[in-house]
């Protein structure tokens, strides 16, 4: 057998209940993957990505003091009389522009003019700004001899010193963290040019169904247009996965097969439709046939049935096939899927305390994941107001939707102003 393009946990793969709570559906589809492998990506190619080894200052920075305003570098004490009304005036004995090397000196009594990085001279301890000297009240120009200091600095005003930023051999960015812009620049500010990460996983997204057509097909009578494509493509994106589109397989065992074929060498496959009791057995049986697939039936709302396992060795998730079932799935399990592959330390879902607008029932002991808009009260209170039509396949309410508001299996019914938890949808 050849060796799984995707690395899959180290386990049997055994039998499953026909009915999983939310929690252990989770579970089992989180076993089967950890962090793909480690490659170099420069910096711009890592943004979003997770780091996979900590990363060591090789220099400091800033690394050398440096003025960090245009002005002139002056010893505090040489200045320390000096007022609007009684100023200092000084010899100016240099001048140091941003990236001019050598060794330039601050002698007692005298001032170097100073632009904004430039290496602070030796003995200087402070830079006095332009518009406290008599050069920034328009009296002079750059080359003049002398200079009036009209404001007494502090020792280290308007300096940078060496290492006040990053200091050389610290860590600069950890295992396991995510790089974001601020990140990049650090990392490109201690001389790295490339960095270890976590590949990107590669998803491959099929829908099914005789009655499925591609957006930019005519509709006939039956049919409708495929947008779970679409949906879980954008969110696997979003969650850092590389996509690639099989499109829309028919109801037969070659055509399904051929297609399911065509994403063996992904880390993911993902489905919508057919995993439902009612639909053509020729899915399930399909998905059988070409691997190790269970069906499960799971205690949430919308989005019941779910399958699970691999195509040959590549993990496969298949969703609902109605439009909201299949999204709000998939940001349950295809999202910490994604994530664990592209070696996110924490993949849980992120939850907010919110409260009800409205009563709501929640009969049948399923874990019901209601679409609402969150408001923010004047004290700091956020409320969750449902939006739209609630069925799983009004696929205009979660566009509306800006979080789901999650009513545990064990409540069966919740008064307004009921306190519980939300996930945001933050794509």
């Amino acid at each position: 057998m050849p060796e799984p393009t995707t690395p899959l946990a180290e386990r049997p793969w055994e039998a499953v209940e026909r009915m999983l709570d939310v929690d252990a559906a989770l579970a089992r589809v989180l076993a089967a993957f950890r962090p793909l492998p480690v490659e170099e990506a420069t910096l711009l190619d890592a943004c979003g990505r997770i780091l996979a080894e900590d990363v060591v200052a090789r220099n400091s920075v800033p690394p050398f003091r440096n003025s960090a305003m245009d002005g002139y570098a002056v010893r505090a004490e040489d200045v320390s009389a000096a007022t609007w009304d009684a100023p200092v005036e000084l010899d100016v004995s240099a001048r140091v522009a941003a990236g001019q090397g050598g060794v330039v000196a601050c002698q007692p009594g005298s001032a170097v003019r100073i632009m904004t990085g430039a290496p602070l001279p030796a003995s200087a301890d402070a830079v006095v700004r332009f518009e406290e000297t008599d050069e920034g009240r328009g009296s002079g120009a750059p080359e003049r001899q002398t200079v009036r200091i009209f404001r007494s600095p502090a020792v280290g005003d308007n300096v940078r010193e060496a290492g006040e930023d990053i200091a050389v051999e610290s860590v600069v960015a950890r295992r396991g963290q995510r790089l974001g812009p601020a990140d990049l620049g650090l990392l490109a500010s201690v001389g790295c040019a490339a960095v270890p990460v976590h590949r990107r996983p590669v998803v491959a997204i099929l829908s099914t169904g005789d009655e499925v057509v591609a957006p930019h097909e005519p509709l006939s009578p039956g049919k409708i247009r495929d947008s779970n494509a679409v949906v879980l493509a954008a969110m696997a994106r979003a969650w850092g996965a590389e996509v690639q589109m099989l499109g829309v397989a028919r109801d037969t065992a070659p055509d399904l097969t051929g297609r399911l074929a065509a994403g063996r060498a992904a880390d993911l496959i993902v489905t919508s439709g057919g995993v439902s009791l009612g639909d053509y057995d020729v899915v399930k049986d399909v998905l059988r046939a070409e691997g190790e697939v269970s069906i499960w039936q799971v205690r949430m709302k919308p989005g019941k049935p779910l399958a699970f396992g691999r195509i040959g060795t590549t993990p496969l998730l298949g969703l609902p096939g109605n439009p909201v079932a299949a999204a709000v799935s998939f940001i349950l399990y295809g999202r910490a899927a994604i994530l664990r592959l592209a070696g996110h330390d924490e993949v849980g879902l992120p939850t907010i305390e919110v409260v009800t607008a409205e009563c709501h029932d929640n009969r049948g002991q399923r874990r019901h994941f209601v679409r609402v808009r969150l408001e923010r009260r004047d004290d700091g209170t956020i409320v969750a107001r449902s939006v739209g039509e609630q069925g799983a396949g009004v696929l205009s309410s979660l566009a509306a939707a800006d979080a789901l508001l999650v009513i545990p299996e064990s409540r069966d019914r919740v008064p307004a102003g009921t306190r519980l938890r939300a996930i945001p949808l933050q794509w």
